[in-house]
């Protein structure tokens, strides 16, 4: 199963100088924020796959243009092709769309707990900020969450995909981290994650 992470900066390559070929075999897009929605609904017409997002902290044109032909899952947990896929957007920070203080992300992840206890976990964490000490930055905006942390010791996902924090910012950002049997990922710009076809959940 091939799947495309796309965040935070359009691809020119497959967006100015797109070719079928350059997505070939893709069987799902998940964004994980601040990209122009007309970005999205190009790939997902292009590529004719689910394109599944969250929320980026410049996102709040969706409210008003969504991307066509995508879902949103933000605050939400969907299956997709035997996969658990649960969404959490937007960052750190107090005011303005999307941004939440570590308490009201907190509450945001209580309201899934149900269906975390009915799908018996999760595969997928696909959020816009960072989880704390994995990728963020020292600043209130780009630092990460404790609380995802949290969810990355409980359920143990195979991944968890953040953007937020650009690879342009420096290069020194590191992409991949690992916590315990979780792989992290910066999806900043584009990255093609390569996974075994998932066996189904009961």
């Amino acid at each position: 199963m091939k799947i495309l992470l796309i965040a935070d900066e359009e691809d020119k390559s497959i967006w100015d100088y797109y070719r079928p070929e350059k997505l070939e075999g893709v069987d799902l897009i998940l964004s994980a924020g601040d990209l122009k929605p007309e970005y999205l609904s190009f790939l997902v017409t292009m590529k004719n796959r689910p394109l599944l997002y969250v929320h980026g902290n410049h996102d709040g044109i969706y409210e008003r243009r969504p991307p066509e032909g995508c879902d949103c899952i933000d605050g939400d947990i969907v299956r997709y092709m035997g996969l658990c896929i649960m969404g959490l957007g937007g960052c750190m920070g107090f005011g303005g769309e999307h941004r939440y203080s570590e308490k009201q992300m907190r509450r945001r992840i209580r309201k899934l707990r149900f269906k975390l206890w009915r799908y018996k976990g999760v595969d997928i964490i696909l959020t816009h900020a960072p989880a704390a000490g994995c990728g963020d930055m020292d600043d209130l905006i780009h630092s990460g969450f404790e609380c995802f942390l949290e969810l990355i010791d409980k359920y143990r996902p195979a991944y968890f995909v953040h953007g937020h924090v650009h690879k342009s910012y420096g290069h020194d950002i590191q992409r991949i981290h690992t916590r315990g049997d979780t792989t992290i990922i910066n999806a900043s710009g584009k990255y093609i994650l390569e996974l075994p076809q998932p066996e189904k959940r009961p």
